[in-house]
């Protein structure tokens, strides 16, 4: 025994005592990120039972993608991550997405390898009858930074983070077989012709003192979304991402020094994007008052903004995409009517509610989204939507899931600028009036249709998120 102890390294005492400070200041910070859900300072939505205990939650998970972050970020072995999932919502996220990231070295060279089932739709082509498809939209997007890290929205400045290029499956080279490659770089190599994203950018930028000078912006991040129309069929892609010149290779060992600078980078995830999404609620979305003087909110209650494009001063979003939100306010027997008028069809459509975390209500056990696919249209050819606590018992109801006020959202994708925009109009009514402000034609939906329709995504769910 003592010959086996004596060949096992020694613990230097102070690596043990920097490591247990590493651990306790990342809690006393994680304690910091807590203070958003209940510090009015800090913007959170309005004190209730459940706002506190769905904050507490948005807080775990928050933990949990910051954990995953920090411990798979290594721009010289990448791969990606699902950087919105069930287990961590956030940022009034789609439930028809998978959304994938990789930290990548703008001044390095990356290539994607990707795989998709049935993508006969991808080119306006009809798919099988049968058997499983792409999904029904997925974007390639590379930018300078990650929204909310920096935990105040002075980073929605323009010039604060760059999108350095992107690829849609408008654009998309692909294999019969379905298989595909990207390759990303600074520039693009002489006589290559396959998919391309450039990892860096130069823009002009106005000084104060009225020149202009050349900044270049290197790429830090590989992201996308792969939208979901057709749960029961359409499957997720098979992505793998490497830097060239480091297959093969490792990483370093753990030490200390790097152990300890992942916890601290751990809790400041976690607290700058919940001080930085609270914010951005409050102040740029006007969810709770207006904040600039204009006598208006720009989430209006019980309606819709006018549809707008996604831009960095509303915090990003996917690159095409055309959104309109607002915030429904309903009683017990009350309703909300949307109708969309959509006169250019988009690549994608989803309709979408979140609670004031911007965390999405439960999608895989109630039906709190409705997509394109998913969505029936009216005679006229509008698509009408209720929303309301209860069953109504029509085609294109939301589930509020009781919660008495939270977001909406609706998302059209566009790989070009449309020719015309989508219309929205919002009508509150009482339950008991629905039908009395929808078409005569608006069928009945029984509830074993409405159970059906719950088993579709509580298997699609699972099997969009599986971990094994």
């Amino acid at each position: 025994m003592a010959a086996d102890s004596a060949k096992q390294p020694q613990t230097r005492a102070d690596a043990r005592a920097d490591l247990r400070v590493a651990w306790d200041e990342m809690l006393t910070e994680l304690a910091r990120a807590r203070d958003a859900i209940d510090n009015p300072r800090l913007y959170p939505p309005p004190m209730s039972d459940r706002n506190l205990a769905e904050g507490y939650r948005y807080l775990l998970g928050y933990i949990y993608g910051a954990i995953e972050r920090t411990l798979t970020e290594d721009p010289k072995f990448p791969s990606f991550r699902r950087a919105l999932q069930p287990l961590d919502k956030a940022t009034i996220d789609n439930p028809d997405a998978i959304y994938f990231s990789a930290a990548i070295d703008g001044n390095g060279t990356y290539r994607v390898r990707g795989k998709a089932q049935d993508f006969r739709h991808w080119r306006a082509e009809p798919a099988a009858a049968t058997g499983r498809k792409a999904p029904q939209y997925v974007i390639f997007e590379v930018a300078s930074g990650y929204s909310g890290d920096s935990g105040s929205i002075k980073e929605l400045a323009p010039g604060s983070r760059v999108m350095t290029g992107s690829l849609d499956i408008s654009k998309l080279q692909v294999e019969p077989d379905g298989s595909f490659e990207i390759l990303l770089a600074p520039q693009r190599p002489e006589g290559y012709t396959g998919n391309f994203i450039p990892t860096k950018r130069v823009r002009r930028s106005k000084q104060p003192d009225g020149t202009t000078v050349e900044v270049e912006y290197v790429a830090r991040y590989l992201s996308g979304r792969e939208l979901f129309h057709d749960w029961e069929r359409e499957e997720a892609l098979d992505l793998h991402i490497a830097r060239l010149g480091f297959e093969g290779a490792h990483p370093p060992n753990l030490d200390p020094p790097t152990a300890a600078a992942q916890m601290k980078r751990v809790a400041e995830i976690v607290k700058n994007q919940m001080y930085f999404w609270n914010e951005f609620y409050a102040v740029v979305l006007e969810t709770y008052e207006d904040m600039d003087g204009d006598g208006k909110r720009f989430m209006p209650r019980n309606d819709l903004n006018a549809p707008n494009f996604a831009s960095i001063r509303t915090g990003g979003g996917q690159s095409t995409n055309l959104y309109a939100g607002g915030v429904y306010e309903l009683g017990p027997d009350e309703a909300l009517i949307v109708e969309e008028r959509i006169p250019v069809p988009p690549a994608y459509i989803g309709f979408q509610l979140s609670n004031l975390w911007g965390e999405s209500l439960d999608y895989a056990n109630r039906t709190t989204s409705l997509n394109g696919f998913q969505s029936e249209r009216d005679a006229d050819g509008a698509l009408r939507y209720v929303i309301a606590h209860r069953d109504p018992g029509v085609p294109n109801w939301l589930d509020t899931t009781e919660l008495p006020e939270g977001f909406l959202s609706i998302r059209w994708t566009y790989s070009e600028k449309p020719s015309e925009l989508p219309t929205v109009k919002t009508t509150k009514v009482p339950f008991d009036a629905i039908r009395q402000h929808l078409p005569a034609g608006v069928r009945t939906v029984s509830p074993e249709e409405r159970r059906e329709q719950i088993r579709i995504r509580q298997e699609h769910v699972q099997r969009r998120f599986r971990l094994y």
